[in-house]
């Protein structure tokens, strides 16, 4: 397995990482995602792909943010894994990369937030030895 980072502007942005995406956030299209992570990527979002011979089979979209209760953290955005390819590996290389780039990044903590109804990305969480640490609440504007 291959993990590269795609910076903006990286074809395989769309091309291989946006249909994985579709998985976790069915809103996005090629010209939001485009947006997005071209206004994201100066606040710190980055966008890491998992290859397997040459197919894009899982996504993370993370970032380093420093908070007043915690310091320094790696904030997960999306981790999703291809629907074919799920339970095989991916989004635990994913994790530990990720969980690799904090720890140099001299982070306290990775964290994600993860919706209520996915319990099977729950049930891989906690097997990843993460906790449940808080309640997320959200006003949609």
């Amino acid at each position: 397995m291959d993990i590269v980072d795609l910076a903006p502007g990286d074809p395989r942005v769309v091309d291989d990482a946006l249909p994985v995406l579709l998985a976790l956030r069915p809103h996005l299209s090629a010209e939001s995602l485009t947006s997005v992570y071209a206004e994201g990527h100066p606040q710190g979002l980055r966008l890491t792909a998992a290859y397997v011979e040459g197919r894009c089979v899982g996504v993370a979209g993370w970032r380093v943010v420093a908070l007043t209760w915690l310091g320094r953290k790696l904030y997960v955005d999306d981790l999703v894994t291809a629907e074919g390819e799920r339970s095989s590996g991916v989004g635990k290389a994913l994790l530990d990369e990720l969980e690799a780039r904090a720890r140099a990044a001299g982070c306290t903590a990775l964290d994600l937030d993860s919706g209520v109804q996915r319990a099977d990305a729950h049930r891989f969480y906690m097997r990843e030895r993460m906790s449940i640490s808080a309640f997320h609440f959200t006003k949609l504007l």
